[in-house]
């Protein structure tokens, strides 16, 4: 019996790690995938992919897998909505098997306000958090959609799969939170960074709360400290594979891809925090964002997302 494709939506696979994450899965034969990517420069993620795989036709085919880029900016909620539609319009009724959250942006906040597209949030917090959050509620349905069980896994899963950061841990004190990812707020890159990274595995929490009773798994995953990526360029800090447990764009990606196979959760389901070198955070590690409320505060309906950001009637 074949085996049935999987479907990948993907953000910030256009370079980097997510490039590498993708390019892995492209790479064997014996899992078919149907890929779909937003990214911000379509031309040029397009001539990357077809550049590594010279057997990768115009139209996106590549015996067994599929790959479809699509416009997404991460800092326009608006283009994240336009996304969402292209994506459901091109799914009909397949399901998506994994949603992969990797982009990110290590921007300071700056000094002017409003923030992109009249926000009043950093780009920082929109991009990491915001928009991917936003995302995941547009996508939603498809993340939920049952299918008939005709694979040779035998699984009918779906996952979500965060792109976090151990940079979490210089958060000590989320009641700065509101007034710090301000846009104009004027803190640095690597604070906001740790503390939109903060956000976003809330967000994760979150969201493995609300589909507890479903089968779809939320995982957040650090993908260690990889200079390669040029991650430390919006706020201009220099990352070396001098510095203590630098890991290569490759080692970063296996940690990544490690978030889609595992299945050996904890018995404690708020342990969701994949690490590097493979193992489970405990919940001492990151206590600070098992807190309920404060996952509810940040972690906003759609319909709440889309009157504070302009989007209803869009």
């Amino acid at each position: 019996m074949a085996t049935t494709a999987k479907t990948v939506v993907a953000t910030g696979a256009s370079s980097g790690l997510g490039f590498h994450v993708i390019k892995h899965l492209l790479s064997q034969s014996s899992q078919p995938y149907n890929f779909i990517l937003g990214a911000r420069d379509v031309p040029r993620t397009q001539n990357a992919y077809q550049a590594a795989f010279p057997a990768l036709s115009p139209s996106g085919s590549m015996d067994p897998h599929s790959l479809e880029i699509l416009p997404l900016e991460l800092s326009d909620l608006k283009t994240v909505k336009r996304f969402a539609t292209q994506t459901l319009d091109k799914l009909g009724d397949r399901k998506i098997d994994y949603l992969l959250l990797n982009a990110g942006i290590t921007n300071g906040a700056g000094t002017e306000k409003p923030g992109p597209g009249g926000s009043k949030w950093c780009e920082a917090l929109v991009v990491n958090h915001l928009s991917q959050h936003y995302l995941t509620h547009l996508l939603l349905p498809a993340l939920l959609r049952s299918r008939p069980n005709t694979d040779t896994t035998g699984t009918t899963e779906s996952r979500i799969v965060v792109v976090s950061s151990g940079a979490i841990r210089g958060v000590t004190d989320p009641s700065t939170l509101p007034k710090d990812l301000l846009a104009g707020s004027g803190k640095d890159g690597d604070t906001v960074y740790a503390e939109s990274k903060f956000v976003q595995l809330l967000g994760a929490h979150w969201w493995r709360r609300k589909l507890k009773e479903t089968g779809c798994k939320v995982v957040a995953v650090s993908p260690g400290l990889i200079p390669g990526t040029g991650i430390g360029r919006g706020n201009g800090m220099l990352l070396t594979m001098e510095m203590k447990d630098a890991k290569s764009v490759e080692e970063g990606a296996q940690s990544i891809l490690r978030a889609f196979t595992r299945d050996d959760f904890p018995e404690d389901p708020n342990r969701i925090f994949l690490t590097s070198w493979g193992e489970w955070w405990d919940t001492d590690t990151i206590g600070k964002t098992l807190d309920k409320e404060l996952q509810d505060r940040w972690c906003y309906r759609k319909e709440e997302i889309e009157a504070e950001e302009g989007l209803t009637g869009l």
